[in-house]
């Protein structure tokens, strides 16, 4: 016992950041392979969420608006990204597949995974040591092209992860039809930068003396891993733009304008320091939908939106077989300046009578449903005034099994999808 303990302490942890490669796209040409070696972007409302590299490599940007890009690039192919659900099932097949190697995975997103492979790690080393052997190769590339000393345990173990990535990335591959990028590193956050140093469909290792190298090179800190918009904005006022900045920020001011537990953590982030241990995700902790728009100015207007969310997501909370106890309502209102973070939320309880309709007649929830979203909507805006929605999104939380008959299980998002035709399985 003493021992797995050891080998999850933080210092000589080895983690696997998976990103898989433009993912929506990816999925879309293994729905359609007649798609595969042409420029592809996958459409949500008016913007190209997500392009292959055919369309990279033509100037077509993530983000972009499909004007732009038809301009960019005429013989761009649209496919209609709006409704999640086939991303979202193989999503969570390539976590599944993940977790038969080890039981530590961590979903980040659709299409990114954290892995805690420490233990596996442990016991090839102790086989390599066993049988005399000091050979081991890295696959992929190393950050900085450093050199790997040998005699370095700590350098072995990334080694080790390297391999240990390598054959997730084959795995997921030869059996899902989709590549990703992997980065191996000591924690969380030096995995997730690293991975995509070298894009795509390859793979990195962060040995602990590039780890600086690799932190001082972010010119932003919005682009540290767990440091949001709102703390950004913050710092930015007290002139900390870049994570040398953050690094040489006196501590005890940080900690008197942000608090002492967020001042502390993001200091160590900017160090490359993160001890969050891979938190297995297993079921999904909730079931949300949004659908943005250009504008949204009345009540009967933001009924029909919510109407228009609901079916779906009752949809596949039937089919998860749990609970929801808690509703959300989050709006975002139109402003020139702050366009992306001017959200508001207001949640309540699921009246209990209701909750007992969940799984059985969904039909007969969608109407009170309404009524008690409704609710919510007139607590934030006060509708004699007018107003200006760019987005609405509706979240059902607090889930819970049900007094008996079928469990959520994470095995119902894999058995019910039949493999996609053409998928090269």
């Amino acid at each position: 016992h003493s021992k797995s303990v050891s080998a999850r302490s933080t210092a000589c942890r080895v983690i696997v950041h998976v990103d898989l490669d433009c993912f929506y796209a990816q999925v879309e040409m293994i729905r359609n392979p007649e798609l595969r070696d042409k420029p592809l972007g996958v459409q949500q409302k008016y913007i190209v969420v997500t392009c292959n590299y055919e369309a990279r490599k033509l100037g077509i940007k993530k983000m972009m608006s499909v004007k732009d890009a038809k301009e960019k690039c005429p013989q761009l192919i649209l496919v209609n990204g709006e409704d999640l659900t086939p991303y979202r099932e193989l999503s969570y097949k390539v976590t599944e597949l993940l977790g038969e190697f080890c039981p530590l995975v961590e979903r980040l997103g659709f299409d990114e995974n954290f892995v805690d492979i420490t233990e596996i790690v442990e016991k090839r080393l102790n086989q390599l040591q066993q049988s005399g052997c000091s050979r081991v190769c890295v696959s992929g590339h190393v950050y900085n092209h450093q050199a790997i000393n040998l005699l370095d345990t700590t350098h072995v173990r990334l080694v080790i992860g390297s391999q240990i990535a390598e054959e997730f990335r084959e795995a997921i591959y030869a059996r899902l039809g989709l590549t990703g990028c992997a980065g191996v590193a000591s924690n969380k956050l030096l995995s997730k930068l690293v991975s995509g140093t070298f894009k795509p469909n390859q793979q990195t290792i962060l040995l602990p003396e590039s780890c600086q190298d690799l932190i001082r090179s972010l010119d932003h800190i919005q682009k540290v891993p767990g440091i949001g918009y709102k703390t950004t904005k913050r710092l930015e006022t007290l002139g900390v733009r870049n994570v040398c900045d953050l690094q040489a920020f006196p501590s005890a001011v940080l900690e008197k304008e942000l608090g002492v537990s967020i001042a502390q953590r993001i200091q160590k982030l900017s160090y490359g320091e993160d001890d969050s241990p891979v938190t297995p995700s297993g079921l999904p902790q909730s079931f949300s939908d949004e659908d943005s728009f250009k504008k949204c100015s009345s009540e009967v207007e933001v009924k029909e939106k919510i109407e228009e969310l609901l079916p779906n997501l009752l949809d596949r909370i039937y089919k998860d077989g749990r609970q929801p106890h808690t509703v959300r309502l989050t709006i975002r209102q139109f402003s020139s300046t702050d366009k992306w973070f001017n959200r508001e939320s207001r949640q309540c309880p699921i009246p209990p009578h209701l909750i007992q309709k969940f799984g059985k007649e969904s039909s007969s929830v969608l109407s009170p449903m309404v009524d008690i979203l409704m609710k919510l909507f007139r607590k934030m805006i006060d509708v004699d005034q007018p107003f200006h929605l760019t987005l609405l999104s509706v979240c059902f939380s607090n889930l819970k099994d049900l007094p008996s008959s079928k469990k959520g299980s994470i095995g119902f998002y894999l058995k019910q999808v039949s493999p996609p035709s053409g998928s090269g399985k």
